[in-house]
This record gives C-alpha cells, structure tokens and sequence, in this order.
C-alpha cells in the first residue's frame, strides 16, 4: 500500500475514533478501500474486528498483525471467493456457542488461509457452506476453559472439497465434520483435546497422516460411508471411556497403516447391521493399549489382514462371543501366537485361536475392568485356562498367522 495512501487511513480512523483514544483502527475500514484483487499489507501493530471480507483480496499480515474482536462475535468473516489470509494473528473472538463465534468463518469457494495463528477464541476456522478451500500451516487454539466449554478447533458443516493440512490444533474441544463430504484432512496434528476428530453424516473424506495424541477420544465416525483412514498415529488417550478409532454405522471404511499405541480401547466397532456395512483394516499397528479391538453386536463380518498386535492387554474384547467370530481375519501378527512355522514360509503352521477366560468377567461387568491386569485377575485367568470350569467361547481364529 503507497504511503500517501495508508497515511490517509490513518487519519481516517483517527477521526473514527476521537473519542474512544485508547481504542484501536478499525481493520474494516483497510479492507473497504482495498480493490477487488488487491493486496492489503498491513504494517506491525492491533487492528480491531469484527471484519468482514466481501470482494476477492489478499491480506498479508507479515507475521507482526494482530486482528483482535474485542470479544465481539467472529474475529474475520470471509463471503467471498478467493480470499487469501496469511500471515496473521487472529484473537479475541465473542463467546456464544449458537452464533458459533469463531477465529475466522469462511463462506467461500476458492480461497486460501494459511500461516496464521489463532487463539484465545472460542471457535477457531467454521467452513460454513465452503468448497475447494485451503487451509494451512495455521496454529489454532481455544480458550483456556474445560474442554467441554470449548469450541470446535476446526468445524466443517455442510462443506466439500477442501484441504486442511499441516496445521498445528491444541487445548480445543474438538474437530467436527458434519455432513461434509469428500475433505481431505493431511498432515494435522491435534492434541490436548476431547475428541480429536469426529465426523457425522461425513462420507468419503480422507485422514491421513495426521498426527492425534493426549485427546480424550480419536478419530470417531458415525453414519460416515466410505471414508478413508490412513497413516495416522494415534498415541495416548488413556481415558477409560474412550477409543482412539471408533466406528458406528459407517459402511466400507478403509482403516489401514495407522499406528495406535498406548489407549485404552484402540478400535471400537459395531457389527455389520448390513452386508456392506463392512470395515476394511489392513497393515496397522495396535500396541500396548489396554484394548486393541472391542467389537459389540451380533455377528461380525469385517475384514482384518495384516495388522500386528503387540503388547495389548486384551488383543480382542467383544460384547458376545459371535461378534468377532464371523469377521475375517488372516494374516495378522499376534504376539500371543504360540504356533511354529516349521516349513518357514513366514505364516504360522496352525491357526491362532483366541478364547474367552478371565475376560468374560470384566466384559459382562464393566465395574471389575478397573482390575485388569491385577494379580487377582492374572490368578483367575491363570486357573480358568488351567482347569476351566466350562468350554471357554472362541471369539475368534486366524488361520493364517504371521510369524514376523
């Protein structure tokens, strides 16, 4: 911006705000006199909002403008396409859930948001009705609250086509996708949080990559077709209400390649309500969590190839016997697995074979799971697989376990 030019702004808002000192220049009144496909620079220093963008343009904040909503309602509005925000420190947002008072809303197609810093808002990013965006390398937190009064660090609603990849979200409630379709979420890492990601009535998005961890929950679909679940670590949610992946009523979902270590329940699903409501989880890691897999309902029927388990308390926990019997497994690395591979072609010479024992009892009474893996539940464990008082129930059988 020439110089004549932001010398008259200042004057401006200045006259603006003779009577309020101490308060800061307005950054509407920048961006109202900034022409469409314009850049608007803006030199160190505050900016008040709320702001709202109507006509394509760039603001650049250099890393050194804070735009701050003194508490009022959303710090930047975005309504229209092919705004670009870089560069900013966006803060300050109003606190009222039903107007979802956010960081930055966008409205838009074709815009990009990237290389901003977010924080002490309530919401950080609301794509609301937005298509073919992208959002970047962006630091998002919320308020210093319980989680629960928190908003969404990230919410999507009704929104498609949209990257949001390699941004840093922490100390939010949550990611939400709701009835946004075919995202791509690459490369994020979240934590802090209550539930890292959910995604309801969501189809045929794509998590990769990403990075979850100290969340109370993971990555959670619900009614969310065809999603793909790929590369991702999810590390530490230890909470014994919670599920690093939970999975329900969602049909041809692909979870593969995901490490998922030090959880309480590492996978949770229902069985299939019908034939297509199949899971498909191939190659990933489920490792020292205090359950790696929790299936509930009748009758399984998903499809479980080459995922290793090691170290699991519990490697499958079901709600009945018939819930994982029917789902198929082979392939799979058990570190329980206590076969031979005497013609060494690297799979196991007899099935791997997994029985109820001690489980049943925490399984059927959720109060005695405080005592798992205790001395007393070792003990009972230990005589019940050594004199069993019944025919333990077969949850489940590898036919063809892998040896490494």
């Amino acid at each position: 911006m020439k110089k004549g030019l932001w010398l008259l702004l200042r004057i401006l808002s200045g006259c603006l705000l003779i009577s309020q000192a101490w308060a800061l220049p307005p950054l509407q009144l920048f961006v109202d006199i900034t022409p469409p496909g314009g850049v608007l620079t803006l030199p160190p220093g505050s900016y008040a909002g709320p702001v709202v963008i109507r006509r394509p343009i760039t603001i650049d904040g250099q890393g050194e403008a804070t735009v701050d909503g003194e508490g009022q309602g959303t710090v930047i509005s975005v309504l229209s396409d092919g705004v670009t925000l870089r560069n900013l420190h966006i803060t300050g947002s109003g606190n009222s859930h039903d107007q979802v008072d956010a960081g930055l809303m966008l409205e838009a197609e074709g815009s990009l948001v990237e290389d901003n810093r977010i924080d002490d808002v309530l919401f950080g990013i609301h794509l609301r009705k937005a298509y073919n965006n992208v959002v970047r390398n962006n630091r998002i937190s919320s308020r210093n609250e319980a989680p629960s009064l928190r908003g969404e660090g990230v919410r999507l609603w009704y929104s498609s086509e949209n990257l949001i990849e390699n941004n840093l979200i922490e100390r939010v409630r949550d990611v939400v996708f709701t009835n946004a379709s075919e995202n791509r979420f690459i490369g994020n890492t979240i934590r802090d949080s209550r539930i890292g990601m959910e995604l309801i009535f969501s189809p045929d998005n794509e998590i990769e990559d990403n990075i979850l961890l100290h969340n109370t929950s993971g990555i959670v679909l619900i009614y969310s077709d065809g999603v793909k679940i790929r590369g991702n670590q999810l590390l530490n949610m230890p909470d014994a209400t919670s599920s690093a992946l939970a999975v329900k009523g969602s049909s041809q979902v692909v979870i593969e390649r995901n490490e998922v270590v030090r959880c309480a329940v590492g996978l949770t699903a229902n069985s299939p309500t019908h034939p297509e409501n199949v899971l498909y989880l191939t190659g990933n890691r489920f490792a020292y969590n205090d359950v790696a897999m929790y299936f509930y309902g009748e009758k399984g029927g998903h499809i479980l190839h080459g995922n290793r388990f090691t170290g699991n308390i519990v490697p499958v926990a079901v709600s009945a016997a018939t819930s994982a019997l029917e789902n198929d497994w082979r392939g799979n690395h058990w570190d329980t697995y206590e076969g031979f591979d005497l013609d060494q072609d690297g799979t196991g010479d007899t099935p791997h074979n997994v029985y109820l024992y001690s489980d049943r009892l925490w399984m059927d009474r959720p109060m005695t799971r405080f005592f798992r893996g205790s001395p007393v539940l070792e003990m009972v464990d230990f005589i019940e697989r050594l004199a069993p008082f019944s025919d333990p129930d077969l949850i489940l059988s590898d036919p063809a376990p892998m040896m490494q």
